[in-house]
């Protein structure tokens, strides 16, 4: 059954990360969409620390107890901060899992430092060459925006994020738009070629049934770059907030994929 969380502090020079820590086994390392904290992976960490993992989960910059005096230069700086956590934890190399904006930074960790990654999970993931299209980018910024009337941000909500009759209002809160700008502006500074193949590892590509970023089309292209190495897997009745609308689905999944390569 599940222990206690574990707040711990990871520095590199002067960034300093908050990182939720549950668990004994394999580290799997839990990274959240564009503008949003670790806490929303909680009911994945409790299903995944059951089935055997060491969960680290953390904050990015700007949320929670996790700060730097400037912002994210570029997709890298996102990833290395990454890498710092893992090697400071110790337990040998990690089993990636991003949602959204959260799997370019898996990817990049993958492909830059291949020592410190075994797997990559993506989890609503845009795959595609593109960036995101504009309405999309429009309706995430209005998701966030806490100074816009809440009936239209759920109609943002349920646009970019919830499949159609998934309850939307509990992602009215935990967005920190600052970071979300930080981060957009991260991601587009780095060529999505360079972390578009997650190094050389297995990956595991969690395709919701609903989602404006991540198509059917752009799953089969990456199957056809990818080869054996990648496994698909559609997640019923979501869309971008994923996680929020299937965690059950997508933790024992991500347990059972891996470990199926870690035996």
């Amino acid at each position: 059954m599940s222990g206690s969380i574990e707040r711990k502090m990871v520095s590199r020079g002067d960034v300093h990360l908050e990182v939720f820590a549950q668990g004994t086994g394999p580290t799997m390392v839990l990274l959240p969409s564009l503008g949003r904290g670790a806490e929303d992976f909680e009911p994945m960490a409790k299903i995944l620390e059951d089935a055997g993992f060491r969960v680290l989960r953390p904050q990015p910059r700007g949320i929670g107890g996790s700060s730097a005096p400037l912002p994210y230069a570029d997709l890298q700086d996102c990833s290395n901060d990454i890498a710092a956590v893992i090697e400071a934890e110790g337990n040998g190399p990690a089993i990636m899992v991003g949602h959204a904006f959260g799997n370019r930074v898996s990817r990049l960790l993958a492909t830059i430092r291949p020592d410190l990654v075994t797997g990559v999970v993506l989890v609503a993931a845009n795959v595609g060459h593109a960036p995101s299209p504009p309405d999309v980018r429009a309706a995430i910024r209005n998701s966030a925006n806490q100074s816009l009337p809440d009936d239209e941000r759920l109609e943002a909500l349920r646009f970019a994020f919830f499949a159609p009759g998934n309850e939307a209002e509990g992602w009215l809160k935990g967005w920190f738009p600052d970071v979300l700008a930080a981060q957009r502006i991260a991601g587009d500074q780095t060529a999505r070629s360079i972390d578009y193949a997650s190094g050389n590892v297995p990956v595991l590509y969690m395709q919701p049934s609903h989602d404006p970023l991540a198509h059917a089309g752009d799953a089969e292209e990456y199957k056809a770059a990818l080869g054996e190495r990648l496994t698909i897997v559609k997640i019923p009745q979501s869309s971008h907030a994923a996680i929020a609308e299937q965690p059950d689905f997508i933790a024992r999944g991500i347990a059972g994929w891996a470990q199926g390569f870690l035996r």
